[in-house]
Parts: structure tokens; sequence; C-alpha cells
């Protein structure tokens, strides 16, 4: 199974694609196809038909899968990208920040 260094919650910088720059929280991961949901970027328009829980249909906004290689993690202390290592701190395997250098 892969491993993916960015995980639902995190907040992710895109920095490659239509929005670039774009902040904002992953909703959901994909693992197998390395894609995750981020909240607010990549917006598109679905067309739905009535059912019980729409009874109107119709077109809707909805977020749609980014690669993971177009996200870049946040770090929470400085604000600035940051790339993501692993350590062993207090017998546990946690993510560490590569700029600051602190636990995520």
């Amino acid at each position: 199974m892969k491993k993916l260094k960015i995980k639902t919650g995190d907040t992710v910088r895109i920095i490659a694609g239509d929005h670039k720059g774009t902040e904002g929280k992953v909703m959901r991961v994909d693992i197998a196809k390395n894609k995750a949901i981020v909240e607010g970027a990549n917006m598109v328009s679905k067309h739905e038909k009535p059912s019980a829980k729409n009874p109107q249909g119709g077109i809707v906004q909805k977020e749609a899968f980014i690669n993971v290689s177009n996200l870049a993690l946040l770090d929470a202390k400085s604000g600035e990208t940051t790339r993501v290592g692993y350590e062993v701190r207090d017998g546990k395997k946690v993510r560490v920040s590569k700029k600051s250098n602190e636990v995520i």
C-alpha cells in the first residue's frame, strides 16, 4: 500500500495547474489514485438528475480531485510551503516539517 505525505485535514497550497496559489483544507484523499479533494478549489459543474434528495435536479458546483503532486503542505507556524519528513519521537513515528523541524 502506498503512503502519502498529505492527509485529510491538512492545509495545503496548490502549486501547479489552473488553480495555482489557492489554499484550502484537504477534505478527502484517494490513496489508490494518488489524488485529493481541496476545499474550495478545482470547482466543476455537475449535472444532477432529480432525486428524493434533490427533487429539483440541475447543475451543482462541487470540488474535483487534484493530483497530490500538485499540492504542497503549509507549515502552521510560518504559513509557507514545506516538505514532509518522518522521525521517531517519544517512541512514535511522526510527520515533521522540513522547514521548521516541528511536528505536524
